[in-house]
């Protein structure tokens, strides 16, 4: 498996306070990667050290096989780490263009309407980006973050003040970028259930270490348990709890069964000889917000952690 950003003992430290401590993570190519954490995890100082915008204090980091700094790297990375402000007289279609000349490129008035119309600001395109929402500027700089192309990018908090079904569009363009165009798509956002639908893995951060780190799948299945719609609800806990390794807890009108799956044919036919019906039986994992809340122990509503 190929990394695209590798660090070692990354650290970087402002007085006595350790934004990174001792950092180690490997980042693989392909894909869409989440990084996560609560306030003062480390997450914007990791994006900040790998963009060349600060230098660490002390270990190193590789991106895209060359170091931090490296010409020929960056010009292979887009990114937006920020909401992006551009001058208030330019059209989003200007923006565009001026950002194109800036890395390099002709202001192709193709690729500029290709992206414009990918991240759904096409009918937004010549209007100055003064009136533009919180919103909108977040989709300029998605778009201004792959107009050259990259293989590689960084995107923090790019649902930031989109409504939900903005939130929809953002996350079929991430999949899409990740499965159609083949870059690498680094996520950090505070909505963990959008994390969990769009990344493949994840890695989480609290006071600038690396607390766990895996494809979500994986993370996920840790907690699963057995979601049984079945009558008597009686009848199913006392059975339950006569099976060797099992037990259960109610959900509403469900039966929640935390059990080994291999010991799954085995309770159901105990369940079918004493005489339970059973409408539902499926597997059900943990969802990436328990996940998170278990290795920061954070108290915060997910919906309100932000990671800078």
């Amino acid at each position: 498996m190929t990394a695209v950003i590798e660090t070692h003992g990354l650290t970087k430290t402002y007085g006595s306070v350790r934004a990174l401590d001792g950092l180690s993570l490997s980042i693989p190519r392909g894909g869409v990667y989440g990084v996560l954490g609560p306030n003062g995890a480390g997450k914007s100082t990791l994006f900040r050290i790998l963009l060349g915008l600060i230098r660490p204090t002390d270990g190193e980091a590789t991106v895209m096989g060359g170091q931090i700094g490296d010409v020929a790297a960056g010009r292979r990375m887009g990114s937006m780490i920020e909401t992006p402000r551009y001058p208030p007289y330019m059209t989003a279609r200007q923006v565009l263009e001026w950002l194109s000349l800036a890395h390099g490129l002709k202001a192709d008035a193709t690729r500029v309407s290709a992206w414009l119309e990918r991240v759904g600001l096409a009918e937004a395109a010549d209007r100055k980006v003064r009136g533009f929402s919180v919103g909108m500027l977040q989709r300029l700089g998605v778009a201004a973050a792959l107009i050259a192309d990259p293989e590689l990018v960084i995107l923090d908090e790019p649902t930031s003040g989109m409504d939900p079904p903005g939130i929809q569009e953002m996350r079929a363009l991430i999949r899409s970028l990740a499965e159609r165009d083949g870059i690498t798509v680094i996520l950090a956002s505070h909505q963990l259930l959008e994390v969990q639908r769009v990344c493949d893995r994840v890695a989480i951060m609290n006071r600038g270490k690396l607390v766990r780190e895996g494809a979500v799948s994986e993370l996920t299945s840790d907690g699963e348990r057995l979601r049984l719609s079945a009558t008597p609800i009686a009848k199913t806990l006392e059975i339950l709890a006569a099976h060797p390794g099992a037990h259960g807890t109610l959900e509403g009108d469900a039966v929640l069964a935390t059990l080994p799956r291999p010991e799954t044919p085995a309770l159901l036919r105990a369940l079918i000889e004493g005489g339970v019906d059973i409408d539902e039986a499926r597997w059900i994992g943990a969802d990436l917000e328990s996940v998170f809340m278990t290795e920061t122990g954070s108290v915060q509503h997910p919906e309100r952690i932000h990671a800078h």
